[in-house]
């Protein structure tokens, strides 16, 4: 099957031949003519299938055969969870969009807002929008949404994750009733169906893939490690392979500097990404990885969202995450638009059963190997406390509290995690 086959127009052809594309993929080949009868769709594809063009073409189509507004109103929103992602899809618009008569604009926090408002201001057709910074300069009444035709939530599980449910039911709530909405998810959780059942409109499901399935040119492999031995293990992997390209995932951002640090003073270039970091640091960061001047990129799941590094061979889970679904994103980051790769995962005594809860998702059993040096001393039962610790532990449950009993503790703030969050990240704004 053809681009053109699909229905789309000269101009989009001409821009998609450019950009090399020949034939389209699964996710486009099914979801673009959906998206051209002005369906709703539900759509199930993982990260490197090419999803992005599967919605930004036809949305071009449609918005193109439309007769023009004087003052340019927002006709389309695209909300991505973070940054990097946000960035790349505006990309992909700017390079879809080069022979027909639409603008297009990004804004994300960690950015100077000025600049953002002066090209809405402007006059803008599609926008691309992290929840936090769009819902800031919407009560600055720097953009209104009530033009809008095409709604589109992309990587919508991870805007859940990072709690952006209360500022997505705050968008819905400022746009028509009557649009098009196209949901994209790499996981269908309770969480995603129930958001889909209250903004959808009889739906087309629309699946590229098995739900929650991981590239097929993906090589998964773990490694039995202890804790304390992972880093020499990170270092030894990358230095006897002489790999050149490599994204590392931990579960924290001090676990990132830290392990950056590390490998910087073993002589491998390093440069760590995650929420912390200024928007300037993590695109010279990203920028560096790409060109190879910087030989790992240490990434923690939120920051990675979006990371589109084109042929990416390693990918390595220094620590696993807590959330299943997570591994499948992660891993997603190799073994794009058809090349292989190789995603490796260190596991610790008490990460056991996250490894098991990865295995239960991906319905099949992970290859664990014991590297030579590197056996492994830890057990579970190390891990968890001894008689006399959860005695004493049970001890200073019972003693009674030295703070006033007048005293109210205080409720808790909605804490989300790191990314475009509005409310405990004011390097977002």
């Amino acid at each position: 099957m053809s681009f053109k086959s699909l229905g789309l127009s000269d101009p989009l052809l001409k821009a998609i031949a450019k950009k090399g594309y020949t034939n389209p993929s699964p996710i486009q080949e099914k979801a673009i003519p959906v998206v051209l009868e002005r369906k709703d769709i539900l759509a199930s594809a993982q990260t490197g299938t090419g999803k992005t063009a599967g919605f930004t073409l036809p949305m071009l189509e449609i918005l193109t055969s439309h007769s023009k507004w004087k003052r340019r109103p927002i006709r389309a929103l695209v909300l991505t969870p973070t940054r990097e992602l946000a960035a790349q899809i505006y990309d992909n618009v700017r390079a879809y969009s080069e022979y027909v008569d639409i603008r297009s604009a990004v804004i994300f926090g960690g950015v100077k807002a000025k600049p953002q408002i002066a090209t809405l201001r402007s006059g803008v057709d599609i926008l691309i929008a992290t929840p936090g910074r769009l819902i800031d300069l919407h009560s600055q009444k720097a953009l209104s949404l009530a033009r809008i035709e095409i709604l589109v939530l992309d990587e919508a599980d991870r805007m859940l994750d990072m709690g952006f449910k209360r500022d997505l039911d705050k968008i819905m709530s400022l746009m028509p009733d009557k649009r098009q909405n196209l949901l994209f998810s790499a996981t269908f959780s309770k969480e995603i169906k129930a958001l889909a059942s209250g903004i959808l409109q009889e739906p087309v499901l629309v699946e590229a893939t098995p739900e929650n399935s991981t590239a097929e040119m993906v090589v998964q492999k773990a490694y039995r490690v202890d804790k304390a031995k992972k880093t020499a293990l990170v270092t030894q992997l990358i230095s006897d392979g002489k790999w050149k390209q490599v994204l590392i995932f931990t579960r924290t951002k001090h676990g990132a500097n830290r392990l950056t640090q590390k490998l910087v003073k073993k002589g491998i270039t390093a440069a760590a990404i995650h929420g912390n970091k200024s928007q300037n640091a993590r695109t010279k960061a990203l920028k560096e990885f790409k060109s190879n001047k910087v030989r790992v990129l240490v990434a923690t799941d939120i920051a990675a969202r979006g990371l589109d590094i084109p042929l990416l061979p390693h990918v390595i889970n220094y620590e696993l995450p807590n959330v299943p679904e997570d591994y499948v994103h992660r891993i997603g980051r190799t073994g794009r638009a058809g090349a292989s790769g190789e995603a490796l995962s260190l596991v610790s005594a008490e990460e056991r059963d996250y490894l098991r809860g990865i295995e239960k998702l991906l319905g099949q059993k992970m290859k664990t190997e014991i590297l030579e040096g590197y056996e492994v001393t830890e057990s579970l039962e190390r891990s968890k406390p001894t008689p006399k610790q959860q005695q004493q532990r049970r001890k200073n449950s019972s003693k009674p509290s030295n703070k006033s009993n007048n005293y109210k503790r205080r409720p808790k703030r909605n804490n989300r995690k790191n990314g475009d969050s509005r409310n405990n990240n004011p390097s977002s704004k």
